[in-house]
């Protein structure tokens, strides 16, 4: 009887919550809900966007480095770790990993022999092609519950947070991360 009465509370709540791991009571409400579901919702978009990479043979790691390369070609791989917020040492272990797949060279810098300019080869810019192309998939997936308003709306207040909390456009928080 007991077991029966734990499973009617737990199909209870799932009723109830749409969950059955969500915790019973009323739903949470105010800025800590909203910053909670921003990590959740934040997470599952980050999640989608690294199985959507796994067939490419790269990571969101490696994806952001490209498009950093792309967006700044010959720079010095200490620019780039500075402007992605990454241990320089960490760094070089993803352009060694992108460079042995053939996506990215280093090459001397004529101006400063003693540093490194990064620049993509061929096939890395084809694959930054492949990467826009997964994003896109992930982001249709991820915002189908939206219509197009709903989207632009959100993009908006996202940008607005965004600007507030002074994140580099185009770079993910996350790289701060790595190596440390």
């Amino acid at each position: 009887m007991g077991e029966q009465r734990g499973t009617k509370s737990r199909t209870a709540r799932s009723a109830a919550t749409g969950s059955p791991h969500a915790p019973a009571g009323p739903p949470a409400t105010g800025p800590a809900h909203v910053a909670f579901v921003l990590t959740q919702v934040g997470a599952l978009a980050a999640m989608g966007f690294a199985e959507q990479l796994t067939p490419l043979g790269l990571t969101p790691a490696h994806a952001g480095l490209l498009r950093a390369v792309a967006a700044g070609p010959g720079r010095s791989q200490q620019a780039v770790a500075t402007e992605l917020g990454v241990l320089p040492s960490r760094l070089v272990a993803l352009v060694d990993e992108l460079e042995q797949d053939g996506l990215l060279e280093r090459r001397r810098n004529p101006g400063d022999r003693r540093h490194h300019a990064l620049h993509l080869t061929a096939e890395g810019e084809a694959r930054l092609v492949d990467i826009g192309k997964a994003a896109r998939r992930n982001a249709d997936a991820y915002l189908a519950p939206l219509d197009a308003k709903e989207q632009e709306v959100l993009g908006q207040l996202l940008d607005r947070l965004a600007a507030a909390h002074a994140l580099a456009p185009g770079v993910h928080p996350g790289f701060r991360a790595l190596g440390r």
